[in-house]
């Protein structure tokens, strides 16, 4: 990723926009952190807050007409914030002591006309950027109009301690009555000029000339003006200050000869691109001060900031466990995956937030601006494999399963028997193929009876896995052996079950014509001995969509429809549908970090306390998995391929056996449909408890990992043997992993205690 591709992304998040209140406000007043603090009682860091953004805050925190309010979300909700209230409120308190930083000085002197608002923060500005300052008034003192205000309103001694920061600073001033005929001296002898029309004097100089917007240039001489009337013909203090302020940005890039312009566009009053959703927050009204123009007590400010709902998105934070696990928002994340593949050896703890999103989409599809982290962590894995710097670990056990589906025990390409051609070709996956081979077998035989005759059948893996892992010579590798194989077969149409293997087809063979195993049951009469639920109007089922069915609604309804005609009572769940969440299988999530694969699990599971129906097999396995009654949708279509009267009490199929599944599912077709007797060699009876086999699974040791591990032990003799109780201890190291196995002999192979694994090699120097 880039530099320019990095921002593309970044643009994407708007986490970081600013709230309505402070897009509002022509100052930029931090709104909602003022508010906070405000809330908690924290006077003197709400009066900080006031005081990074707000020129003279004793003076405007008293007198600001507070635009932001009518912003606010909560206008429509009990009414917006009473930020006006609050400020006063706030500088009302003990002002904190607040270091002021001094400037280097420049060489340029710059001329400030006018005694009002707009004047003395133009004058501010500038000193506090460093210049020497000299202000113009016909006037005794400064602060014009300000002196006119009431003392409830702005207190006198309040004015003249606000203002001695200017001649702490080092303004210089002359009382001067200044006329039209004055401004070329001043022209002449400072590097720029700002004319205050909110005072008589800048105004009689401005000689009726309006400046320019953003950048407030009454031409290209470096004369500068502001302090006008909003369009409502009032003066607005904040606005005043905010022209002001501009102005002087202005006055020091003339002085440096750089653009008027350039990365201003969101100065002053702006729309914001935050979203926040409001549809959940209860309307709460306003507090009214009980001493009415006196303002608020400290108890009814902090009551009153307490109504602030703290504008934010974080949208798909509320909805993605893997991006609430990491505690930021998807900018923050884009910046981080930038930074580590910026570093040549990358970050372990960046590495597995980029391995471990499970690229369902759900961000996108919930995100006002399209965010996708999916994207996002899909190209990084991507960069990482082609540098060669992403960890083996990661996905090695998907990939050598997806190698394992792709060669000689499961890889199949056959026409119907007794068929040279194939009008179409099921394409069953490596997934379904693993949990449940009888539902394979079944359907196929269903295809060729109801749909065509000429159906042919296809065993491979999709080559998810390694897309999913960011290999992409991998992914290109698998999908040539399909493309391959599939024109071998005569360019056949496809029949998919499974929703991972369409999105695949669809995004690296589009040229295929493919269709859901789901849309063709649908066209077809059922099975007559399809499974009826006994009281169907007593148990409905919460509907799982796969996560890679987001974007296709035919598929979904044809799943819908073939459950009523099940008679199946479907209970829609909360996300579903475009926003179906993952079931924690997606983008190898529990291979690279298992402990958040399973919060997503819990998740998911927590939605409904129904059972649930699944048309992915590996949806159906992990949703089991985490001990959710779940069945398979042929579960009910084919009942004779189901062990058990519940369906949804199928065991999940562990790794071993999923393996061992395909690997048999080959030998019966060939069996059952060819005719075919495939060689089969004998293998060692394993003996294992189940407690054991869950922690098999669990650390992806499968059984023909423990019966190499085992040979290697007897063969070599490289084995010990425990004096307390007679197990043996073998290891193994075929490629990359160790493997330990602690077992001992039976009748009829052996009894398997415990198995473990790890990458560390020892190695033994001669003496």
């Amino acid at each position: 990723m880039d530099q320019k591709t990095l921002r593309q992304m970044e643009k994407h998040c708007i986490q970081e926009e600013a709230p309505a209140c402070r897009s509002a406000c022509p100052l930029h007043v931090d709104v909602r952190t003022f508010v906070l603090q405000v809330g908690k009682g924290k006077w003197n860091d709400a009066w900080k807050t006031l005081n990074k953004t707000l020129p003279f805050p004793g003076i405007l925190g008293r007198i600001c007409d507070h635009p932001c309010e009518d912003s606010c979300l909560r206008s429509t909700l009990g009414g917006g914030i009473r930020m006006g209230e609050l400020e006063k409120t706030c500088v009302n308190q003990p002002k904190p002591r607040i270091r002021v930083i001094p400037i280097p000085k420049k060489s340029e002197s710059m001329a400030v006309v006018g005694e009002s608002l707009s004047s003395l923060v133009a004058a501010l500005e500038l000193l506090r950027k460093g210049y020497d300052v000299t202000l113009f008034s016909s006037l005794d003192k400064l602060g014009g109009s300000l002196w006119a205000l009431p003392d409830e309103t702005l207190p006198k001694d309040v004015l003249e301690k606000e203002l001695v920061i200017l001649h702490t600073l080092g303004l210089k001033v002359e009382k001067k009555k200044m006329g039209k005929g004055l401004l070329a001296p001043l022209q002449e002898a400072f590097s720029a000029v700002y004319l205050g029309l909110d005072s008589p004097n800048g105004a009689r100089m401005a000689q009726e000339k309006k400046p320019l917007d953003k950048t407030f240039a009454l031409g290209n001489d470096g004369v500068f003006a502001g302090g006008t009337c909003d369009e409502h013909g009032h003066l607005s203090p904040v606005h005043q200050s905010f022209q002001g302020r501009a102005a002087a940005l202005s006055m020091e890039r003339f002085t440096q000869k750089v653009s008027l312009v350039e990365g201003r566009r969101d100065e002053g009053p702006h729309p914001t691109r935050l979203f926040t959703n409001i549809e959940e927050i209860e309307p709460l009204p306003g507090v009214l001060p009980v001493h009415g123009e006196k303002g608020y007590t400290i108890d009814e400010a902090r009551a009153e900031a307490k109504r602030c709902i703290q504008c934010q998105c974080l949208e798909c934070l509320k909805v993605c466990p893997y991006l609430d696990y990491y505690k930021g928002y998807p900018k923050r994340y884009a910046r981080e995956i930038y930074n580590n593949a910026a570093i040549v050896m990358g970050n372990h703890t960046a590495n597995l937030m980029v391995n471990t999103c499970s690229l369902c989409g759900l961000c996108r599809e919930i995100c006002p601006e399209n965010f996708s982290m999916a994207d996002l962590c899909l190209d990084a894995r991507r960069d990482l494999v082609q540098r060669d710097k992403m960890p083996p670990s990661a996905h090695e056990f998907a990939l050598q399963d997806m190698a394992f589906s792709n060669s000689e025990p499961f890889l199949l390409a056959r026409h119907a028997p007794n068929r040279e051609t194939s009008r179409c070709v099921f394409f069953p996956g490596c997934q379904l193929s693993g949990s449940n081979p009888e539902h394979v077998i079944q359907t196929y035989s269903f295809l060729r009876n109801n749909w065509a005759e000429d159906t042919g059948l296809m065993l491979q893996c999709c080559a998810a896995p390694a897309h999913w892992s960011g290999n992409e010579a991998k992914t290109k590798e698998a999908m040539s052996l399909l493309e391959k194989n599939w024109q071998k077969m005569g360019e056949p149409r496809m029949i998919l079950a499974c929703s991972s293997c369409l999105d695949m087809f669809r995004r690296y063979l589009p040229r295929i014509d493919v269709i859901s195993l789901w849309q063709v049951m649908d066209r077809c009469e059922l099975p007559v001995d399809a499974a009826k639920p006994v009281d169907a109007a007593k148990n409905p089922m919460a509907l799982h969509d796969p996560c890679t069915s987001r974007h296709d609604p035919q598929l979904q309804e044809a799943v819908r429809r073939i459950a009523a005609t099940l008679g199946i009572p479907i209970q829609e769940l909360e996300f579903s549908r475009e926003k179906t969440e993952c079931c924690g299988f997606g983008g190898l999530m529990e291979n690279a970090n298992p402990a958040l694969a399973q919060k997503q699990l819990e998740r998911r599971t927590a939605e409904s306390d129904l059972d649930y129906l699944a048309y992915c097999a590996m949806c159906r396995e992990s949703l089991k998995g985490a001990g959710k009654p779940t069945a398979h949708l042929l579960d009910f279509i084919f009942p004779q391929a189901t062990v058990g009267a519940d369906p949804a009490a199928r065991v999940k199929t562990g790794l071993s056996d999923s393996r061992e599944n395909r690997a048999r599912l080959k030998r019966d077709l060939l069996d059952q449909v060819w005719n075919e007797t495939p060689e089969t060699g004998t293998e060692s009876m394993l003996h294992i408890l189940p407690e054991v086999q869950a922690t098999l699974d669990q650390r992806r040791i499968l059984h023909s990992d423990i019966r190499e591990t085992i040979a290697h032990g007897e063969e070599t003799g490289h084995k010990m043997q425990s004096q307390v109780n007679g197990h043996f201890l073998a290891s193994h190291r075929p490629l990359m992993v160790t493997f330990w196995v602690e077992y001992s002999l039976a009748e009829n192979g052996y009894h398997i205690y415990n198995s473990y694994c790890h990458r560390m090699q020892i190695i033994r120097e001669n003496p």
